[in-house]
């Protein structure tokens, strides 16, 4: 897999572990919601300071995001 998918599958999971939906989690990273769409599907690549601001908005330390997950 490749490691945009892998972001992408693990935003969303975490996502939807937390209960949140992609509108909310766009309001508290201060993105659109399609964006995250797009990472989630792994259409666009998120830069560094996204990556942030989701794992902020995610309450997760960044390296989560990166993870290798079964």
């Amino acid at each position: 897999m490749k490691l945009r998918e892998q972001v992408g599958l693990n935003i969303r999971n975490l996502r939807n572990s937390k209960g949140m939906s992609q509108e909310q989690l766009a309001l508290a990273a201060d993105v659109d919601r399609s964006y995250i769409s797009e990472i989630e599907l792994a259409k666009n690549s998120a830069s560094i300071d996204i990556l942030e601001q989701s794992a902020l908005a995610l309450d997760v330390a960044p390296k989560e995001l990166f993870n290798e997950r079964g």
